[in-house]
């Protein structure tokens, strides 16, 4: 066994551990970072991201600090999003689960924070192929109040945090699986970690934990969220097993947010090799459903697909295929509707599709039950109010009044060929982790904090429950990873 020591000690190399490390370093402490993947599969989940981070901005001029410069930009149109849209779209989609104080923290936080890691080199852009839709008239509109991501996405993030990290001297150790933390007369002072068979211990001044939930543990997932989740597919890395929470469980830390709830998506279920693909990263998510319908085996529908934009949705219906029949769906586009798919994701090469001639035809080529599908389709589109125009770009009200109803961007399936998308679901984070305070220090059970302790991330609870707004994870990341950093230099 060998002994190392450190300053600060961060668990993981994802976007919130990184962002840690960054600010711990930027007041001159010595940083490790223990990445317990290989260096080609470091990044965490971070590196399954599409990038799209949620800020608070006032539209397109204030951004032009902040994104790479496009020529689309003069024919774009970016609505502002304040920090009471950002609140608002938090309270809604956790049904008022979310914590207020780090709510509040976090939108007061996000604009500068993310022009610190510009400062540092990070790159980032207007999302156009996730967030708008060309008009007519060769304009683009974004919506959903997410309009910001990384240059290559998640790939891009993480590679543009490492070099920053390398240039900055804090050290990163791969396939360095931490298995405990370290303990002196009630304070953390580091922890163990496995490498090459082999355990060793790292001391540090102080610890962040930032090594993700427990959606890759198949077994915390069944004991915390109930047995069904065994079966949902891993979206990103298989290395957040839980391993650090429980550790800290069992020093007394207290729980913080929702253990009983993740963030769940549709993901290609007809796909050879679709859990942890460090090739085709998120691209294997299914995210132009509000275009179309789902449908499960038995050929009928089980959500408003267009109860609001995607990204306010995505991360819940994950849960609702889940609880299908074989926890599987299809998505069902006929022709007009195909070429608005997202390219990226719909036509990466083995993805799952069955494409036919005819409605019966879909229905034998995928197993769905063609009485039932074809029902379906018929009352669907026997039911659509085309007294509102077709609008992706906003809530355009065009609805279908069955059962259950489509709220927008209703269009009728009628127009061979036809084509089904197999999607199971695909989780990507757990809700629940560890209690903090606004320090990012870690919380015991009767509310104190745990001297030396700190976290962030996916480690950190309180944010969300049930589902979140598309792009706060890696905003909360940012915000928290540099609390927690600056925190852990004190």
């Amino acid at each position: 066994m060998t002994t190392r020591t450190t300053d600060v000690l961060i668990i993981g190399a994802g976007n919130a551990a990184l962002c840690a490390a960054h600010a711990a370093r930027e007041e001159g402490q010595s940083v490790l970072v223990l990445e317990a993947a290989p260096e080609q599969k470091s990044g965490g989940n971070s590196l399954f991201t599409a990038g799209a981070t949620r800020i608070v901005h006032e539209g397109l001029e204030s951004l032009k600090d902040l994104v790479d410069e496009d020529e689309r930009h003069a024919r774009s149109e970016v609505p502002a999003y304040s920090a009471a849209d950002y609140r608002a779209d938090l309270e809604k989609v956790t049904e008022g689960r979310n914590d207020s104080a780090m709510t509040e923290t976090l939108v007061s936080n996000i604009a500068e924070d993310i022009r610190w890691l510009k400062g540092k080199g990070l790159s980032y852009r207007l999302m156009y192929e996730r967030q708008a839709y060309e008009r007519p008239d060769g304009s683009y509109l974004f919506w959903g109040g997410l309009h910001v991501g990384n240059v290559d996405g998640g790939e891009g993030l993480i590679r543009d945090h490492f070099r920053v990290a390398h240039e900055s001297g804090i050290e990163i150790v791969y396939g360095a699986r931490a298995t405990d933390l370290l303990v002196e007369d009630d304070v953390v002072v580091g922890a163990a970690f496995e490498s090459q068979g082999e355990t060793h211990n790292v001391h540090a001044r102080s610890t962040v934990i930032a090594s993700g939930g427990f959606e890759s543990s198949r077994q915390m997932r069944a004991e915390h969220m109930g047995e069904q989740w065994r079966h949902a597919v891993t979206r990103g890395t298989q290395y957040n097993t839980g391993t650090m929470l429980e550790a800290a469980l069992r020093l007394g830390a207290a729980k913080g947010g929702d253990w009983t709830t993740c963030h769940a998506t549709q993901w290609d279920a007809g796909f050879a090799d679709n859990e942890s693909n460090y090739e085709v990263t998120n691209r294997l998510t299914r995210q132009s459903y509000p275009l179309g319908i789902l449908v499960n085996r038995d050929g009928r529908r089980f959500l408003d697909e267009g109860a609001d934009f995607r990204n306010l949705t995505y991360a819940k219906y994950g849960k609702e295929v889940l609880l299908q029949p074989g926890a599987v769906a299809w998505q069902i586009f006929d022709a007009p509707l195909r070429p608005m798919l997202r390219s990226e994701e719909y036509e990466v090469p083995g993805v799952g599709e069955h494409i036919a001639g005819s409605i019966p035809e879909l229905a034998k080529l995928t197993g769905i039950d063609a009485e039932g599908l074809n029902q379906t389709i018929a009352e669907f589109n026997d039911s659509i109010d085309d007294s509102a125009a077709f609008d992706p770009n906003v809530k355009d009200g065009r609805s279908a009044e069955t059962s259950p109803p489509k709220s927008n961007w209703a269009n009728p399936i009628r127009t061979a060929p036809y084509y089904a998308y197999p999607v199971t679901c695909g989780i990507t984070f757990t809700f629940g982790g560890l209690k903090g305070d606004e320090s990012a220090r870690v919380l015991n059970t009767d509310g104190n904090p745990i001297k030396g302790l700190y976290a962030c991330g996916e480690a950190l609870g309180g944010l969300f429950s049930q589902n979140y707004p598309g792009g706060s994870g890696l905003a909360a990341g940012i915000v928290f990873g540099r609390i927690a950093g600056r925190s852990a230099t004190h």
